[in-house]
């Protein structure tokens, strides 16, 4: 469902680091994530749950680098798109089924986060656009997302990087599978 939302979508910047706390909430969105599941590799990830992952966010954004954009309805965030080179995704380069395609160098949507009084509006969809956008003005030609293909509903914490349904709104093609509820989805910049 699309609502006719007047969204508007900032990239996360020093300036709105309490923002982006704001969205995420105590929890760091889901089950103290924020944002670094793609961006640790094995352990690495669950020894810094919570707060030392938000640091480790926190120090990326200090740092000058923009990990993705905020979403903002009325001036409050509403949700979150993770978005860089997929470069910046260690453990996308060691996953057997999201290894990469080809060579060509790619930007890659990670996770998707809104906020829970916001879902089933299509800001997901609006995200994807967004990121889209964002990695075009950064020069990136090929994006990609790592949805979850599922036929039945499921519980947000199991559809942070997305749905197929909502990479195909926003204009992706299915560019590889080597899970039945795992495809690699592509939009290619012309």
């Amino acid at each position: 469902m699309m609502e006719n939302l007047e969204l508007s979508f900032h990239p996360l910047t020093p300036k709105l680091w309490r923002d982006f706390e704001i969205l995420f909430g105590e929890n760091g969105a889901c089950g103290g994530c924020w944002c670094m599941h793609w961006k640790l590799r094995g352990k690495a990830f669950s020894e810094n749950k919570g707060e030392r992952n938000r640091q480790m966010q926190k120090s990326v954004v200090d740092a000058k680098t923009i990990p993705g954009l905020i979403a903002y309805l009325d001036g409050y965030p509403v949700g979150w798109v993770a978005i860089e080179p997929r470069s910046q995704y260690p453990k996308l380069a060691y996953s057997r089924i999201l290894k990469p395609i080809d060579e060509q160098e790619v930007w890659s949507i990670t996770c998707l986060f809104v906020e829970k009084k916001q879902r089933r509006k299509g800001i997901a969809v609006a995200l994807i656009q967004a990121a889209v956008e964002h990695a075009q003005s950064c020069g990136a030609k090929i994006i990609e997302g790592y949805p979850t293909d599922t036929k039945e509903d499921a519980p947000p914490a199991f559809i942070f990087t997305g749905t197929a349904s909502a990479f195909e709104t926003a204009g992706f093609v299915e560019a590889a599978r080597r899970s039945p509820t795992r495809p690699i989805y592509r939009f290619i910049i012309q």
